[in-house]
């Protein structure tokens, strides 16, 4: 019997079955791959398809303007539009007039839009070609250049709109402003200095989104996914500025650098009765059009960062405390010597050389005696000078509303040394701000009672509700009797004593000068000055308080003649536009001297 014949690998019979075969198995793979697909993980394929189509955006509101007490804008935010160009549409692009193409892909839009943009063509153009869904092509661009874009219907040119902080008002209060910056990839958004660092969040409200589906080529899928949630608009900061009164305060500082040879000057205009600030004025203020264009330091606040020893204008505490305590009044006789030795030997002098003076505690205060001051501090016990100088407010902060505020430098009395204990009497061995100076002269005129300055009155959210900003309880510091004994001493000093150059015309006026030793920014060495005047005005009813001081002046050492004067035209003026009505009665003052 014949054996049945072998199949051989390259009979056709057998290769048709082996490919079937492998076909059959290809399908049946096929098939529970795709049962896998849809039946089993169907859901979560879906949802990662899904999701590689949404789009999510952060939606934010324009920044908030800040205004002054009158409702002038400060700063404000305006519309402006970066240009992106999808690329892939842009491709296919054609215009086309009268049946004939005009224009046409990237070097077409580019010969259009370059004009437009104020761009080179050649630039423009490499710009508008390759595969991305979105390149930038101009960045903060006017509505009205936009306006010109959008109108030439170039497909893949879309806006993206942005904002530009700008501020109408310059250099004027810059230094409190603040200004605003960004990314390479967007405009200013993050405050960096003053109000606008300060209250970041009030002003920007909170961002809300937008998501939604897009297709291949980066275009929204209108009947796909599109969820928004809204955002929330930021408020308007209501200042307690008065632009005018912080305008006219700043040219008066600049004329005196100008006339005194000073190095720099702070001036800061206060309400005697609420503590709000209409005016906190730095000398060489930034511009926040421009911060770059000034130095560091010019960019903040010195008058509430930079500290100095006040000198004697801080001697209004210590013949407050010693009145206040019973150890004196105004009339006590004071036997004041050029020179005063303490009974642990430190020896204190006045600024000019002469005899013994008969002066009473308000003839001390109004010759600015060192020596007389030195005696009548000495009544108090090291606990009670320390108590009475941080009851003022030396040694902490005001809590004005401002970043990066100094707390100034005051140590404990346990730690004082033999000679501390009593320079802190005249305003030595202690450092301060100017709003801290002013915070002193502000709780006398105002009957002892002390209220914490505040350069923010409020903020109005975006249906028009005002909110005022929160402020510390007034606290009183000292009795109305002892405050209005002190505030009479302070008038002789105007009229009688260092301060004569700071009277105003028709108006009763209290202060006291103050000069003091101070480090040279360059030397470190204690060899400069710094010379002040703090005054109330009017001072039989306190409406502003005007601290000025003068760093290293040149043409005189002594705040009465080169700080008087500037305090006489800045709370002049100041009166004015506060319509303050001038003194009806003469001051009744008390004996400077006895016999």
């Amino acid at each position: 019997m014949a054996a049945a014949p072998r199949a051989r690998v390259g009979d056709p019979a057998v290769r048709q079955r082996v490919i079937s075969l492998f076909i059959l198995v290809l399908l049946l793979v096929f098939a529970a791959r795709l049962v896998f697909i849809q039946g089993v993980r169907a859901d979560e394929l879906s949802q990662q398809a899904l999701a590689e189509r949404l789009v999510t955006k952060e939606v934010t509101t324009p920044r908030a303007d800040i205004v002054d007490r009158n409702g002038v804008v400060l700063a404000t935010t305006v519309d402006r539009y970066n240009v992106g160009v999808n690329q892939q549409m842009l491709a296919t692009w054609k215009r086309v007039e009268g049946g004939t193409v005009t224009a046409e892909g990237p070097i077409g839009a580019a010969t259009i839009l370059a004009p437009i943009l104020g761009l080179d063509e050649a630039e423009l153009a490499a710009k508008l070609v390759g595969d991305s869904t979105w390149v930038y092509i101009a960045k903060e661009i006017t509505p009205e250049v936009w306006d010109l874009v959008n109108a030439e219907s170039i497909s893949g040119v879309q806006p993206e709109p942005v904002s530009e902080r700008i501020y109408p008002n310059g250099a004027i209060a810059g230094n409190i402003i603040g200004f605003v910056g960004g990314s390479d990839d967007g405009p200013g958004t993050s405050g960096l200095a003053g109000i606008e660092l300060a209250y970041q969040d009030v002003l920007t409200g909170t961002p809300g989104s937008i998501t939604y589906e897009s297709g291949g080529n980066g275009t929204l899928i209108p009947t796909g996914v599109h969820e928004e949630t809204a955002p929330v608009p930021g408020s308007t900061v209501v200042t307690t500025f008065d632009r005018d009164i912080q305008w006219y305060a700043q040219e008066r500082v600049a004329e005196a650098l100008s006339s005194s040879g000073a190095s720099r000057a702070t001036v800061v205009v206060s309400d005697a009765k609420t503590g709000v600030i209409y005016a906190l004025v730095d000398s060489h203020s930034v511009d926040p059009n421009d911060p770059g264009a000034s130095a560091d330091m010019d960019r903040r606040s010195r008058a509430v960062e930079t500290v100095f020893e006040p000198g004697s204008t801080a001697k209004v505490i210590t013949m407050a405390a010693a009145i206040e305590e019973g150890l004196v009044t105004p009339t006590t006789r004071i036997k004041a010597p050029y020179k005063y030795t303490t009974e642990n030997n430190q020896t204190f002098k006045d600024s000019h050389e002469h005899g013994s003076l008969k002066l009473t505690v308000a003839g001390v205060l109004a010759e600015s005696s060192n020596t007389g001051t030195v005696q009548i501090g000495e009544r108090l016990t090291t606990e009670q000078r320390y108590k009475y100088l941080t009851a003022f407010g030396f040694g902490k902060k005001t809590g004005v509303g401002l970043p990066a505020e100094s707390s100034g430098i005051l140590a404990n009395y346990k730690d004082w040394d033999g000679r501390q204990k009593y320079a802190v009497l005249f305003g030595q061995a202690l450092s301060v701000t100017a709003i801290q100076s002013a915070q002193v002269f502000q709780t006398i005129a105002n009957g002892g009672v002390q209220v914490q300055p505040s350069i923010v009155k409020g903020f109005i959210d975006a249906d028009g509700n005002f909110t005022p900003r929160e402020t510390e309880k007034p606290k009183r510091v000292v009795s109305e009797e002892t405050a209005r004994k002190v505030m009479t001493m302070l008038e002789a000093v105007t009229t009688e004593g260092t301060g004569g150059l700071a009277a105003i015309d028709g108006y009763r006026v209290a202060g006291k000068t103050g000069t003091a030793q101070a480090a040279c920014p360059n030397t470190g060495k204690f060899e400069c000055i710094v010379a002040s005047f703090v005054g109330v005005a009017p001072a039989d009813d306190p409406r502003i308080v005007v601290t000025v001081i003068l760093y290293d002046p040149k043409s005189s050492i002594w705040g009465g003649e080169v700080a008087a004067p500037v305090f006489k035209d800045v709370a002049t003026f100041a009166l004015q536009e506060l319509r303050v009505p001038p003194s009806e009665e003469d001051p009744h003052l008390y004996p400077m001297t006895w016999k």
